[in-house]
Order: C-alpha cells, then sequence, then structure tokens
C-alpha cells in the first residue's frame, strides 16, 4: 500500500488545488463533486476489488472543472442533511468548513509558490465573509497565513497582505494580526516604491488603524509615511494619506505625530496641480493637527526641532499659509471648503 497510499494522496493534493482556481470551491463546486462521490462510492460498494485504473472509465472533457475535480474522494462532503444544512445557512460564494481546514492545512504542510497563491487567494476571497473570518481564525488561519509575510516569492507576500486585509475587517481577526505590524512596516521600508506590496501593506494598516485601539503601534511609522508620500505615486499617497488622517484623527496621537521628522518636500503636495483626491485627504490630515493647541512651552521645544513636523507644517514660520491663500480659488468647492476649515 506504501506506493499507491502516496500516489493517492499526492493525487488528492492536487485536486484540491484544483479548487483553488478561482472561486470554484462555492456551492456550484460542492454539487460537482458530491455527485461524482456518490457515482465512486457506488462502484465501489458493487466491487470492493477494482483497482484504482478503472476508476477513470468517465470520460469527460480535458481542462474542465470536473476533470480537475475527479477522483477527489478526499473532498466527498458529508451525505445527507447535514450538508443541506449547511448549503442552506451559508451564502453560496463562500467556501465549506472543511474545506478553509484543508487549505489551510495545505499551506502548513509546504506547497510550491504558484499553489501557495492560489491558494491565499482562494482564502483572503473567501474571508471577504464575516462566518469565514471567524472560521479562518478558529483554525488558527491568521497564524499560518501571516508567515507567508517572510517567503521570498514576492507574489506570495503580496497575496498574503491581501487575505489578512480582509481578514482584518474582524475586530477579534485584529487582536492576532497586530502582532505582525513589525513586519508590515519593514515590507514597505524594504519594496520598491509604487510597488504592489507596498499598497497591500498600507491597505492592511489603513484598516487596522480605523480604530484607535491598534494605532498606537504606528507611533514610529509616521516618519516612514511622510516620507513615502512625498516620493510615490498618486494611489500610494491616497493610501498612505488614509493612514495618516486615521491616526490624526485620534487626539492622543498628535503629540506623536508633530515630533515625527517630515520632509520639507511635503510642501510642494499643497499645489493646485496635486490630484483632488490626495490633495484633499491632505488638507484633513493637516486639518486635524491644527485643531491640536500646544501650550507655549511645548511649542517652543517643538520649534527647536528643524525638520520636525511642526516646524516644517505647522509653525507660524511655515510655508504653509501662504500655500493655502493660493488652493482658495482651487476649482474644486470640497477642496476649498477644506482650505477654509484649515485656515480658520
Amino acid at each position: 500500500m506504501g506506493d499507491s497510499g502516496v500516489v493517492a494522496r499526492l493525487g488528492n493534493m492536487k485536486a484540491l488545488l484544483g479548487i483553488v482556481a478561482g472561486a470554484g470551491a462555492s456551492y456550484g463546486l460542492y454539487k460537482l463533486i458530491s455527485r461524482e462521490g456518490k457515482r465512486r462510492n457506488k462502484k465501489k460498494a458493487a466491487n470492493e476489488t477494482v483497482k484504482s485504473s478503472q476508476q477513470e472509465e468517465v470520460k469527460v472533457q480535458p481542462g474542465s472543472l470536473l476533470a480537475k475535480v475527479s477522483g477527489l474522494d478526499v473532498v466527498c462532503f458529508r451525505p445527507g442533511e447535514a450538508v443541506a444544512d449547511d448549503i442552506i445557512h451559508q451564502s453560496p460564494n463562500n467556501l465549506e468548513p472543511q474545506h478553509l481546514n484543508m487549505l489551510l492545512s495545505c499551506l502548513r504542510t509546504g506547497t510550491d509558490p504558484s499553489d501557495t497563491c492560489r491558494i491565499l487567494l482562494t482564502l483572503g476571497n473567501a474571508a471577504a465573509f464575516t462566518v469565514n473570518q471567524n472560521l479562518i481564525r478558529e483554525f488558527d488561519g491568521i497564524h499560518i497565513i501571516s508567515a507567508f509575510l517572510s517567503d521570498p516569492a514576492t507574489e506570495v507576500k503580496i497575496q498574503t497582505l491581501n487575505a489578512l486585509n480582509n481578514l482584518c475587517m474582524n475586530i477579534q481577526n485584529q487582536e492576532q494580526i497586530k502582532i505582525f505590524v513589525p513586519r508590515v512596516l519593514e515590507l514597505i521600508e524594504m519594496s520598491p516604491v509604487n510597488s504592489e506590496l507596498q499598497l497591500g501593506a498600507l491597505r492592511l494598516l489603513t484598516n487596522l488603524s480605523v480604530t484607535d485601539k491598534h494605532q498606537h503601534l504606528l507611533k514610529g511609522a509616521v516618519t516612514l509615511l511622510l516620507s513615502l508620500l512625498v516620493v510615490s505615486n498618486e494611489t500610494l499617497q491616497v493610501q498612505t494619506l488614509k493612514v495618516l488622517v486615521n491616526l490624526s484623527s485620534n487626539p492622543d496621537m498628535i503629540d506623536d505625530i508633530v515630533q515625527a521628522q517630515a520632509p520639507a518636500s511635503v510642501m510642494l503636495l499643497f499645489d493646485k496641480r496635486t490630484a483632488p483626491a490626495v490633495l484633499l485627504r491632505l488638507l484633513t490630515f493637516v486639518g486635524n493637527l491644527k485643531a491640536w493647541r500646544p501650550s507655549a512651552q511645548v511649542a517652543e521645544e517643538l520649534r527647536r526641532k528643524q525638520d520636525g513636523l511642526f516646524r516644517v507644517m505647522l509653525d507660524e514660520s511655515s510655508q504653509l499659509h501662504g500655500r493655502l491663500l493660493q488652493l482658495l480659488s482651487h476649482p474644486d468647492a470640497e477642496i476649498q471648503a477644506q482650505v477654509a476649515r484649515v485656515m480658520t
């Protein structure tokens, strides 16, 4: 049984990976697999001595979905009313719990990078639904998935960040995901500018910083975010500012933000030529900061730090006021309103 058992398990693994292509592990795939599994079980009951080579007698179209899942005895689901009950109470877009568990097991035992990406993509799509967010956490999936943040393959890291981003929409999941913030920040710092890795990492930080519960984990990241802001494209600028706006909306974070080092070139973004989506969020960020009123003593101490954000953007000696005056004639009415708010 030794060699044949190994071959069977490998065949089942490949068949399972067939599920991962797209979203094919939902209700429609379940019906295909279930019918094929029942046919096989009836055949086995008639003749227990049938050889594995004889089980391939059913003719299917090469490349079809049924061809991909043929021989998938390991994935045959629980028969009867329990399965029907599961289907009734779950969205057809969701994977079944046993699918999630098996996919996580595949990640744990190791696969090649292309298969790993497909599994992570499927888990990430499934994690858009609350029921699956909870199941993945309960299956210890967050720690299994997060381990791939250190994978050498760039695409694997991207799919890992995307999966964690969806999982992060669940408050309970955030308690586990927050542990990996240092690694996410490292990816932002070490990855090429404007890369998908940076964008995926920023999206994850955006979701994690929506509430003030975990914002303190980003106290030391403000300088990194401001530096990225002045060298990145519009897409990354918008995502970076989403994080900064989240942080600046928390009064307890202001002290750390205004002390952060800021590149002087950030002032160049206060310009009519800056993309409206970027400029609007930049004004919101500054408006949140200007609502903070430091004491004269604190202001004096902050003023001594030449490259500090307070000196660059908020101090009376800053270029901000002059640039805001020019933006009062901006054609976008919402931007005009934000400028007026900052100046009052």
